[in-house]
């Protein structure tokens, strides 16, 4: 089967661009819009609160439709028409309903075409990393000229950038095939979603992604503000982003390499303990450039390394047609849940005792990941060598 391998990373370009335009920038948004730390937590984790249940709706629809690609077309479509409201909406009440049903559409892309790109690659996942480094591109590219961009013009501006990379997903998904689908004769032997859930190890792999994803919640919502607060000019804070990705796309060429050497055990822990430290030297090193240089190569590790050990695993776990609804899950309970509870748990704090010591807390979050992987990961290698 020939694998529609610039198409792929396409998509994967222009969705990740939106992310890069979005996710550094709208807290600033929301701050240049005077909204208390508070209102931004709150409404910085709604997106991520929506991801909790509607991945696996979109999940449970692919599997019964088997028509993936019409879907997500449908979302990312939906996800354009339902962004449009952002330049509408005044206060936190009309922006709170806005942004949740925008979350409800685009949370539903990143499963539907992470499944769709593994079931093209079944068992050519060495081939993974090379797609999926371009969505790091495009993220580079977004999030340094959108900072540059913002040094020049009104930080509300920055919803007219942000809507062109997404109405690019859009066009990329429409000259996309449904990918055919593969019988796994795994499937009836590994037992229903709910079994392979509930086993100890992926529910140890869930927690410590849960965790990770608590620790991310005052970076994704408020390393912006904290450095444009610090003094940093907004093409430096674009820089020091775009940074973090550049590591992000060399950890993703090299994945497929280091696990035939590393077991994602292994992989993991590594993650963990350098997500610690990292999250320790931004909230108290943030007037260092040195160390913050340093903090945001860790990129590669609290988010690269974890991201591409975690997806291993879950789609060792769920193969054949439980790919959808066994990423759909993985995000929810993950990117879902534990960045909503990282986001509103960032601006309570930052507004109660401040950014070092959101960062400390954030770091604090990522040790007990890193824990419950020494815990229990040891039975991660056996199971991802017998189904891979």
């Amino acid at each position: 089967m020939t694998v529609p391998a610039f198409r792929l990373s396409a998509l994967y370009g222009a969705y990740f661009a939106f992310i890069g335009a979005y996710m550094p920038y709208f807290g600033l948004y929301l701050a240049a819009l005077g909204l208390a730390p508070w209102a931004i937590g709150v409404l910085l984790s709604v997106g991520q609160f929506t991801r909790i249940f509607a991945p696996n709706i979109w999940a449970w629809l692919a599997d019964r439709r088997g028509r993936s690609i019409e879907l997500l077309r449908l979302a990312l479509a939906m996800a354009v028409v339902s962004y449009l409201g952002l330049f509408f909406a005044e206060g936190f009440v009309a922006l709170f309903l806005v942004l949740a049903i925008h979350a409800f559409f685009v949370s539903a892309s990143m499963p539907l075409f992470e499944a769709m790109t593994l079931r093209y690659l079944h068992g050519q996942y060495g081939r993974y990393g090379p797609i999926r480094l371009w969505g790091s591109v495009g993220f580079i590219v977004a999030v340094t000229v959108i900072g540059r961009a913002l040094d020049y013009v009104d930080t509300r501006n920055f919803l007219w950038m942000a809507l062109l990379p997404l109405v690019g997903a859009l066009l990329a998904s429409c000259v996309i095939a449904q990918p055919p689908a593969h019988a796994d004769a795994a499937d009836e032997r590994n037992g229903s979603i709910r079994e392979l859930a509930l086993r100890a190890e992926v529910m140890a792999l869930f927690g410590a992604g849960f965790l990770m994803c608590v620790a991310h919640g005052p970076l994704y919502g408020f390393y912006s503000i904290y450095l444009d607060d610090t003094g940093y000019s907004k093409t430096a804070v674009g820089l020091l982003w775009a940074l973090g990705v550049v590591a992000e796309i060399v950890v993703f060429l090299a994945m497929p390499r280091w696990l035939t050497r590393f077991s994602p055990y292994r992989v993991l822990l590594a993650s963990f303990a350098l997500a610690t430290v990292r999250f320790l030297l931004i909230g108290w090193c943030v007037e260092s450039v040195p160390l913050l240089f340093v903090a945001q190569l860790m990129h590669a590790a609290s988010f690269g390394s974890f991201h591409a050990a975690a997806l291993t695993l879950v789609n060792a776990w769920f193969s054949g047609r439980r790919h959808v609804r066994g990423q759909a899950l993985f995000s929810s309970l993950t990117y879902g849940a534990g960045s909503a509870v990282g986001a509103a748990g960032a601006g309570a704090l930052w507004q109660s005792v401040g950014p070092v010591w959101t960062y400390t807390a954030a770091s604090l979050a990522a040790a007990c990941g890193l824990l419950l992987i020494a815990w229990r990961g040891r039975l991660f290698p056996q199971l991802a060598q017998r189904h891979a």
